[in-house]
């Protein structure tokens, strides 16, 4: 036996990771630091598929050309902070059918009871009163088909998305249950690294660009004025000491947050750093440091934007690698299940 192959047999298979962002605007401070810097991260060591979800965006009705063009430019966006298409899989999701093709099968499986708990119906229903939606319904049952089309191993996931992990999981158990050994049941994966980034102006509330107050978020391709201005008029609080505490100094804590993510410092040494120093000075140092970091990210972006025809090409072979693994999982669901299939 070869070197390589006695290496290669004994080298575990690499776990899959599947993760997806609508393409509904410019991401957020929030999403980089919650979770687009970690995808990059997490090329190192494990297979990545990273999805930009335009089917779960139609439960709310966006304007098509701007939902194309968003869909465009989110992709070059995740090619700017470092996706490796060559690597990894970088798609969108309506470019691969097997999606909704497997979500008929597992709506089939999922009892409405199910459906009817899920908290994000009831928030988004309450929301988006004059649009209660089939698909903001049924918009479980296509998630749990991004992940288990791919047989994913691993969904990073963050709080409000648990309940959606548990449902795929159920529909995967059950599925499996009835009709054999199918779908891997995936796990909820939760990086070291990554903070949750609130509202600079509401410090309890998670950051969002759908926030009608413009100050209340930064926005991927913010430029440094407008990163300054934003971090300048940050909510703090009346006592003047940088010091982490969410729950009775929720601004300062969440800027700490931000400024901990970006340097790498632990709580206990942005305190000794701004011991004795006012709010202005703190606020300035985390705004400089949060547009220095965005910025090399800007410049890439920017350029890979303008080459049309390489992202497109990108998303192109990224559909054709995606479908080819989510395509086999679907004619082994078709047949488990009963459907005709004839040899094509």
């Amino acid at each position: 036996m070869s070197e390589s192959m006695s290496e290669s047999s004994i080298l575990p298979a690499r776990k899959r990771i599947l993760s997806g962002i609508q393409p509904t605007g410019t991401p957020t401070l929030g999403n980089y630091l919650g979770a687009l810097r970690n995808w990059a991260l997490l090329q190192n060591s494990y297979d990545c598929l990273y999805m930009i979800a335009d089917l779960h965006a139609l439960t709310v009705r966006e304007e098509p050309a701007t939902l194309r063009r968003n869909s465009r430019a989110l992709a070059a966006l995740l090619l700017a902070v470092g996706i490796d298409p060559q690597q990894h899989i970088l798609f969108v999701q309506s470019h691969v059918p097997a999606h909704c093709e497997l979500a008929w099968v597992l709506a089939c499986n999922t009892q409405f009871g199910e459906l009817s708990r899920m908290t994000q119906f009831k928030d988004k229903s309450a929301k988006h009163p004059d649009n209660v939606n089939g698909g903001l319904f049924t918009y479980p049952v296509l998630m749990a088909a991004d992940i288990l089309v791919y047989n994913a191993d691993l969904v990073p996931v963050g709080q409000d998305q648990t309940q959606h992990l548990e449902i795929a999981r159920d529909i995967a158990g059950r599925f499996n249950g009835i009709y054999g050994d199918t779908f891997t049941l995936p796990e909820g994966y939760v990086p070291a690294a990554g903070a949750k980034i609130m509202s600079l102006s509401e410090p309890t509330k998670k950051m969002s660009k759908s926030d009608p107050n413009v100050n209340s978020f930064v926005l991927m391709t913010d430029d440094k004025d407008a990163i300054l201005r934003k971090f300048k008029r940050a909510v703090t609080d009346s006592d003047g000491v940088v010091r982490f505490d969410p729950e009775n100094k929720p601004g300062v804590s969440n800027l700490m947050a931000i400024y901990a993510s970006f340097t790498g410092k632990a709580m206990e040494e942005i305190e000794a750093e701004f011991a004795g120093r006012g709010y202005g000075d703190f606020k300035a140092a985390v705004a400089e440091t949060t547009a220095d970091a965005l910025a090399p990210v800007q410049s890439e972006y920017a350029r890979i934007l303008a080459d049309k025809a390489y992202v497109d090409g990108v998303l192109k072979d990224g559909a054709a690698r995606a479908a080819r693994l989510a395509n086999r999982t679907v004619a082994k669901v078709y047949r488990k299940v009963g459907l005709l299939q004839l040899e094509r």
